[in-house]
C-alpha cells in the first residue's frame, strides 16, 4: 500500500480544528433527525453493490436504559453509505493501495449489524469487528445470516451475484467479532486473532461519536489501534485511521476533531473523491488520520 500516495490525493492537511468545524457546519445540512435507517424494525433488508443483506437489530435495546449506551443496537443512515463506498473498487483508499486484498482492518464500534464488515470483508485479507459485549449475539447472527455474501471474493468480473448464489469452491471471507470496550479494555495485537499478525492496515470508526464523554476513549482506541504498527516487525507503512460520521452537533464534532488532531495528522476526504451516494446525501463526512509520530 502507499499511505503517501493516499495523503497526496487528499489535498491540504487540516491545520485548524475550529475552522474545519465552521466549514462543515456552514454548509446546508438537511435534517436527518438522529439518523436511523428504521429504529422500529427488528429485521431490515439492504442492497449494497448488488449484494443483498439481511440485518437483525434490536429496537428493544435501543429504547432501554442499558448502562453504557444503546446506540449500537440499530443501523444508522451513514452505515450503508460508508459500507458500499469502502467495499467499492473506485474509492480513494483502494486506488492508493491502502485498502487491498492483503489488508487487515480493525473496526471500532461496529454495532449489532456489522454491516461495514459484511460488505468490506470479502475484499480484504482479514476484518475484525469490535464493540461492547452486548452486541455480540446479534453480530454473530448477522454474520451467519449473510454467509453467502461473505463467500464472495474480490473480482473484476460479473461473478459477484446476489445473496444465495455462492460461487462454488470460494472460501468465506475472514470476518470475526471481538469484544472491546473503549473505556475499559486495552487494544492489543490479540485482536488480530492470528499469532502471525501483529497489527492492522486500517482502523475504522463509523458514526461512533454521540457525546463528549466518549470522545477521549474513542480517540485513544484509535491511537492504540494504529500504534500496533510500531511493534509489528512485518509492518511497512503506518496504519491509516478512517472516521466517518453524520454531522449533528457542532460542539461534539469540534470536541472530537480537536482531540483527534492532537494525535493524528488529519485530512477530510474531498467531496469529489466520495461516492455518488455520499455526495447526494450531504451531512456525512469522512476524515483520515495518520499518527503524528508515524510519518
Amino acid at each position: 500500500m502507499s499511505v503517501q500516495d493516499l495523503l497526496g490525493r487528499l489535498g491540504p492537511e487540516i491545520e485548524d480544528p475550529e475552522e474545519e468545524t465552521f466549514l462543515l457546519f456552514s454548509q446546508d445540512i438537511p435534517s436527518q433527525n438522529l439518523g436511523f435507517v428504521d429504529s422500529r424494525a427488528a429485521l431490515i433488508n439492504l442492497t449494497l453493490a448488488d449484494n443483498d443483506y439481511t440485518i437483525h437489530q434490536s429496537p428493544t435495546i435501543l429504547t432501554s436504559n442499558r448502562e453504557g449506551g444503546t446506540t449500537g443496537a440499530v443501523v444508522w443512515k451513514i452505515t450503508p453509505l460508508v459500507a458500499e463506498y469502502l467495499a467499492g473498487s473506485e474509492n480513494i483508499l483502494r486506488s492508493s493501495g491502502v485498502l487491498s486484498s492483503s489488508s487487515g482492518v480493525l473496526e471500532l464500534g461496529c454495532g449489532v449489524s456489522g454491516l461495514v464488515g459484511l460488505a468490506v470483508a470479502p475484499t480484504v485479507e482479514r476484518y475484525v469487528l469490535t464493540d461492547q459485549p452486548y452486541v455480540a449475539r446479534l453480530v454473530e447472527k448477522n454474520i451467519n445470516e449473510n454467509l453467502a455474501v461473505l463467500s464472495l471474493k474480490p473480482s473484476n468480473s460479473t461473478s459477484q451475484k446476489r445473496k444465495g448464489r455462492t460461487p462454488a469452491g470460494q472460501p468465506r471471507a475472514s470476518l470475526r467479532f471481538a469484544p472491546l470496550d473503549w473505556e475499559q479494555d486495552e487494544v492489543t495485537a490479540r485482536l488480530t486473532g492470528d499469532d502471525a499478525k501483529r497489527s492492522f492496515d486500517v482502523v475504522l470508526a463509523c458514526d461512533c461519536i454521540y457525546n463528549e464523554a466518549l470522545i477521549q476513549p474513542l480517540v485513544q482506541a484509535c491511537v492504540d489501534g494504529c500504534k500496533l504498527r510500531a511493534s509489528d516487525p512485518d509492518a511497512g507503512e503506518p496504519a491509516v485511521c478512517v472516521v466517518a460520521q453524520q454531522l449533528r452537533d457542532p460542539d461534539i464534532l469540534e470536541g472530537w476533531i480537536k482531540e483527534f488532531h492532537k494525535q493524528f495528522q488529519t485530512w477530510r476526504i474531498p467531496e469529489e473523491a466520495l461516492s455518488e451516494a455520499l455526495r447526494l446525501n450531504p451531512g456525512f463526512v469522512i476524515h483520515i488520520g495518520v499518527l503524528r509520530d508515524a510519518t
